[in-house]
């Protein structure tokens, strides 16, 4: 099955917390943004603009949001994607939701990734 990836026009950064950290209201008030907590770290995906003070900063990413909702009968989607990427030696860091999958690749290998995906069936809107 080949799906519809919207283009999000927003530039991201990823940021690495230590674990105990308290999440910083700025997160809370961005429009859109991704926590994730593990026993090692905590991970925040912010819009670009918005300053975080982290441990480390990967800035310049851009997301590719698969259309869904999504049934979680469906497998292999990540999969899939992630394949067409890699083998264009591209980068992701994925994330998911409830209802579907976000593709963060570089800013530097959008045109590329878009490019990629489309020759591989998949709709880049």
């Amino acid at each position: 099955m080949k799906l519809t990836l919207k283009l999000i026009n927003e530039c991201f950064a990823i940021h690495s917390l230590p674990v105990n950290s308290d999440i910083p209201a700025q997160v809370f008030n961005a429009p859109i943004y991704f926590i994730a907590k593990t026993f090692d770290e905590t991970s925040i995906v912010l819009p670009q603009h918005i300053y975080l003070n982290s441990d480390e900063v990967e800035p310049d990413w851009q997301a590719l949001e698969v259309v869904g909702p999504l049934d979680f009968s469906l497998t292999g989607i990540l999969s899939s994607i992630s394949t067409v990427l890699a083998n264009e030696k591209i980068s992701i860091f994925a994330m998911s939701t409830f209802d579907t999958d976000y593709i963060l690749v570089k800013k530097a290998t959008l045109q590329a990734a878009i490019a990629a995906l489309r020759t591989n069936n998949y709709q880049v809107i």
